[in-house]
């Protein structure tokens, strides 16, 4: 097995796409989609992951730092990518797919987000559509290349941004197909397909403060704002960009 994908984003941050489009639109043929399920690490396909699914307001998000724990004492929820990073470490996979990934901002409690260290320190490469609009990407990207991690872009050797577009970033080339961890590949979403009005991320980060402020998750609150406000349209590019960063690696 080649790649396992992380499921916090199929799990909490589509919120507007039901099971049954993601069943529709699921071109993944291979079954390693990773969770955790009453203190076990599944990899399974897409059907038995959909049944998981209908759990998703019972379910945590487990990240590297909570993965032990949650075997332990026999909790249940979907892995983010620097979960997903440590049960490929365990199973020797070489590398762990996910959409947006975290980074340096002002989340309370992400002001250095789990993705960061684990790509420094876990043996596993990553792909990701880059990290998210409301962090500081360009500290983001300057504190994994500080830290000795190499980040290169799929298909230039820059990026712009996640859902929305913003400003440009130099990375240190293009992936040619070879290369060992510590190493991040952003595969973005194309710039003519991103949402355009920034006024949305204003919103969706107020409403990510106001979970985080009530106990809840930042980014599927955020996530699910931004859903809203654009009809569902952001969910269906994120589950498309996915499925386009699995596609990478086949």
């Amino acid at each position: 097995m080649k790649y396992l994908i992380e499921t916090a984003l199929l799990t909490h941050g589509l919120r507007s796409v039901t099971n049954e489009e993601i069943r529709k639109d699921w071109t993944e043929r291979h079954e390693n989609l990773a969770w955790v399920s009453e203190g076990r690490i599944i990899i399974g396909g897409i059907e038995q992951y959909l049944e998981f699914r209908k759990r998703a307001k019972e379910l945590i998000r487990i990240d590297c730092g909570l993965l032990d724990r949650a075997l332990k004492e026999g909790l249940s929820g979907a892995l983010t990518a620097s979960g997903t990073m440590k049960v490929c470490q365990r199973l020797e996979v070489p590398f762990a797919v996910t959409c947006g990934m975290g980074g340096i901002g002002e989340i309370k409690g992400e002001e250095l987000c789990p993705d960061l260290p684990a790509l420094a320190e876990i043996p596993v490469s990553l792909i990701s559509a880059g990290p998210k609009d409301m962090l500081d990407r360009r500290q983001t990207i300057s504190w994994l290349i500080n830290h000795g991690v190499t980040v290169l872009g799929a298909k230039r050797d820059w990026c712009t941004g996640y859902i929305f577009t913003g400003e440009r970033i130099e990375l240190q080339g293009i992936y040619k197909g070879e290369g060992k961890p510590p190493l991040l590949i952003i595969n973005e979403i194309d710039e003519d397909k991103r949402v355009q009005d920034e006024g949305i991320l204003a919103a969706a980060v107020n409403a990510g403060r106001k979970a985080q402020q009530e106990g809840k998750y930042y980014h599927p609150a955020a996530n699910g704002k931004i859903d809203e406000l654009t009809d569902g349209y952001s969910s269906r590019i994120q589950l498309e960009a996915l499925l386009n960063n699995a596609r990478f690696l086949d």
